[in-house]
């Protein structure tokens, strides 16, 4: 297990750390801190460009930190322009309640929010910024921010040809405003983000210092630290699935199947930057998979760890188990007959209902999906590369049999194509 002195070097060696600001290194010798990273509840779900904030919270916890949570309750009814080239939608009190009970359940399967010295918290920003009124904020925030140091964050310059709007201008001085009351009210002394995040962070720092003045020592009050933006070096957008759908970590969002074979399927040059950056593995555990992958690619060793490992941390050891039998045993081969391996195929993998009309093979098999045309499919059966219920079709007008285990018919195009079919009622 880490301690807090050894957080920077296993931040390193995972391809964690981009920057930080000076003295955190001499902080962090000193022993534990809390720190804390900002979510953005404009959706009801993470997704898995959060990934790394969430396990460099979860790094920290265990190097003996406290991990805490900011929920933008008050910021997401503004917008961060970092990273966005357009003004964001405004949420209403009760979407964002919601999408903040959401995040924090998602947390929950990462971090320990027990009621320890370490334990995790979660706060909703509107507690705080909910009791500013204008002229207060002015008066109290706003002096501190000149306008030339604002119109520097790359954030704004970004934007400005674009154009943005005053709202989201004031967004910086917004999350400075969360970092001084998280230092004044709960010791938070480091605000970590990603790299896009990090002309934000400064500002935190910047109004701590000019509201609290320097400390006794000379030392800075409080640091930052950002995290790599997560690029595959396959030169794929990470995150995003073949058809461009972000993978998101709640199951209404994006199934669990989905998510298991997203990392499952991941280019081979990318799965050693993942099992540093998005698992627990050890140094030892990542460079013998590597080392298994680079003889042997084939097998498929390391995406299939890694994508066991994430589904089972984000969905449950149960679901990570289901996810893995269903890709073992759709292509192996064997007759398919699990039930609860058939219902996942059929729910979540482009499965397929056929009318009562579809007597034959060539009709179920032509409603599946999997062929072009009838020409397309006759084609297919006279090169032998059809099968119904792990039976080759031969002519086509063999009549179709009892659904295996209770109501299913697997339709197979090839060794690697298929669809789970039900009769319509």
């Amino acid at each position: 297990m880490p301690t807090m002195t050894d957080l920077l070097a296993e931040l390193r060696w995972r391809g964690m750390l981009q920057e930080m600001t000076e003295g955190l290194e001499a902080r962090l010798a000193r022993g534990p801190v809390a720190a804390y990273v900002g979510f953005d509840p404009t959706g009801d779900s993470l997704h898995a460009g959060h990934l790394i904030p969430i396990f460099g919270l979860l790094h920290l916890q265990r190097a003996g930190g406290r991990p805490v949570a900011v929920v933008g309750g008050g910021t997401g009814m503004i917008g961060d322009p970092s990273g966005r080239s357009a003004e964001r939608n405004l949420l209403d009190e009760p979407t964002l309640a919601a999408n903040v009970a959401a995040i924090r359940a998602q947390l929950e399967r990462f971090l320990d929010f027990s009621a320890t010295e370490h334990g995790a918290r979660m706060v909703d920003n509107r507690e705080w910024l909910g009791h500013y009124g204008l002229i207060e904020y002015l008066r109290e925030i706003g002096k501190h921010f000149s306008l030339g140091y604002m119109l520097s964050k790359d954030s704004v310059q970004l934007r400005m040809g674009a154009g943005i709007s005053f709202t989201e201008f004031s967004y910086m001085t917004l999350q400075a405003t969360d970092f001084l009351h998280l230092y004044r009210d709960y010791g938070v002394e480091l605000q970590m983000g990603g790299a896009d995040q990090f002309g934000n962070i400064t500002a935190g720092l910047e109004l701590i210092r000019r509201v609290l003045g320097a400390a006794p020592d000379g030392a800075p009050r409080a640091f930052g630290l950002s995290f790599p933006l997560l690029t595959a070096p396959s030169g794929k957008k990470f995150g995003k699935s073949e058809g461009g759908e972000t993978v998101f970590l709640a199951a209404h969002r994006t199934s669990p199947y989905a998510f298991y074979q997203y990392w499952l399927n991941a280019d081979d040059r990318d799965v050693p930057l993942f099992l540093r950056t998005l698992t627990l593995m050890s140094r030892d555990e990542v460079e013998a998979l590597e080392a298994e992958h680079a003889a042997k690619p084939e097998r498929r060793r390391a995406q299939r760890a890694l994508a066991f490992d994430l589904t089972a941390r984000v969905h449950g050891e149960a679901q990570a188990g289901l996810q893995r039998r269903v890709s073992e045993l759709a292509f192996s081969g064997e007759p398919l007959t699990d039930p609860e391996v058939l219902r996942v195929l059929h729910d979540d993998a482009g499965g397929f209902e056929f009318g009562p009309d579809a007597v034959t093979v060539f009709d179920m098999a032509l409603e599946s999906g999997l062929f072009a045309s009838k020409s397309d499919l006759r084609r297919a059966v006279s090169q032998g590369g059809v099968s119904v219920d792990e039976v080759r079709v031969v002519r086509g007008d063999e009549p179709v049999g009892p659904p295996a285990a209770g109501r299913y018919h697997v339709v197979r195009h090839g060794r690697r194509r298929m669809a789970v079919g039900i009769r319509r009622q």
